[in-house]
């Protein structure tokens, strides 16, 4: 994982910030370490979601988002598959044109 990182300002409602201040000092962590965790286990839940897969790999054949992102959201391994799919259903649709 890099260790690169990048200042991303954005607005929460302020009962989830409050929420959050709350678990970090509970925790003895800092909010942005526990909203980096939070931000971390969703994304890593994307690629064990189905239905979230197939809204990303749908995005993917779409051209809505790069090979990079696609790889980002899934990991190697299941954007390797989706890509794999992607080439195949594009073989077949140009064998289908071809036979008519």
């Amino acid at each position: 994982m890099s260790t690169d990182k990048r200042r991303v300002p954005f607005r929460a409602p302020e009962r989830l910030i409050d929420r959050t201040d709350a678990l970090a000092a509970v925790l003895g962590e800092d909010r942005t370490d526990l909203l980096v965790t939070a931000l971390r286990e969703s994304l890593q839940d994307v690629a064990h979601d189905d239905e979230l897969t197939q809204e990303v790999a749908a995005a993917y054949y779409d051209d809505e988002i790069s090979a990079d992102r696609l790889e980002a959201l899934l990991g190697a391994d299941e954007a390797a598959n989706v890509r794999v799919l992607d080439r195949q259903l594009d073989d077949a649709f140009v064998e289908d044109v071809a036979d008519t």
